[in-house]
């Protein structure tokens, strides 16, 4: 009786990974070329003084985390199935 009462299984996730390597590569470059150009944005705003330079840095590092969080794909539909 309680095998009736479970909700039934969810299907196999099959073939995910097929052909995402250009993808995902190119995503991975993306992610490191927004990071230094962040990094380089806040070192120049460093060199305009403190008020600058804090601003800067309390901007980067939020848009660093968004960078993050996007490369860990956190709203990825692959993950809402599971």
């Amino acid at each position: 009786m309680l095998n009736l009462s479970s909700p039934p299984r969810l299907p196999a996730a099959i073939a995910l990974a097929d052909g995402d390597g250009l993808r995902r590569a190119h995503f991975r470059m993306w992610q490191w070329t927004m990071s230094l150009v962040t990094v380089l944005i806040t070192t120049w705003c460093m060199t305009l003084g403190a008020i600058p330079g804090i601003i800067a840095v309390v901007v980067a590092k939020h848009v660093l985390v968004a960078i993050l969080v996007a490369g860990l794909g956190v709203n990825s539909p692959r993950d809402l199935e599971a």
